[in-house]
């Protein structure tokens, strides 16, 4: 699980390990990997963890090669590390731009290409990306993340064409796309934005980290087995 350490990658890479998964989560971060590696393994779950920038191919490989000598094999990848930089378009400086994109969907490209390698040679494996409803829609309220949006798009069309070309050697990819998932940072915004959000929501209310871990345990298992190249919405009917 990348970006596995807090948030909705830590959400994940729970519900996987209460599961009976072994994991390996990544993170940026030292400080945001540590407490959650303790916190794991103090509630008996089988976990490594290593820091690792995503956008980094010597950093996505190691990660890969200490999976595989930790547990034998990769069953299920998750590609979750993502980040975001709000600017009106005219405005974006370039290097912000790159590194999301960089981040968000170059990342998802090294790791499913380094797990992939391992996957196919046993001719079995699952890869879930997180996108985002950012990537199918031209607005996201006026946050201005034209960069975030055009990732997740990306992400989208990188699911479906790695179904497409590994399905036939039993690896499954799909996508999971929230919508407006009550987060640390969504904790920030006002209450009037907060109401706003909620009211466009069929549902009329925010999710959570855990409905979107739902899915993704959902995809990650047997239960799916004839699932791939899909788009799957977790927005409340949002983009009904």
């Amino acid at each position: 699980v990348t970006g596995g350490s807090r948030g909705l990658g830590e959400e994940m890479a729970e519900g996987l390990a209460e599961a009976g998964a072994s994991l390996m989560i990544c993170a940026r971060r030292e400080q945001w990997l540590t407490p959650t590696l303790e916190s794991f393994r103090a509630r008996g779950f089988r976990i490594e963890g290593m820091v690792c920038d995503v956008s980094a191919p010597d950093q996505v490989q190691t990660v890969v090669d200490k999976t595989i000598a930790a547990y034998g094999k990769v069953d299920i990848l998750i590609n979750n590390a993502g980040i975001s930089w709000a600017a009106e378009p005219e405005a974006m400086p370039l290097d912000k731009w790159q590194k999301v994109v960089d981040t968000n969907l170059t990342g998802a490209f090294l790791f499913s290409q380094a797990a992939g390698r391992e996957m196919l040679k046993r001719e079995s494996g699952c890869i879930i990306n997180i996108a985002s409803i950012a990537g199918m829609t031209g607005s996201v309220s006026t946050s201005h993340w034209a960069a975030y949006s055009a990732s997740k798009a990306g992400i989208i069309g990188f699911t479906k064409s790695v179904a497409l070309e590994l399905g036939s050697r039993n690896i499954r990819c799909n996508a999971v796309a929230p919508g407006f998932i009550a987060t640390e940072m969504t904790g920030a915004l006002s209450e009037e934005v907060l109401k706003q959000w909620q009211d466009a929501i069929p549902l009329k209310r925010a999710g959570t980290p855990q409905d979107v871990a739902n899915l993704v345990l959902f995809l990650a298992s047997d239960l799916s087995s004839y699932i791939s190249g899909q788009v799957i919405q977790v927005d409340g009917g949002l983009l009904t």
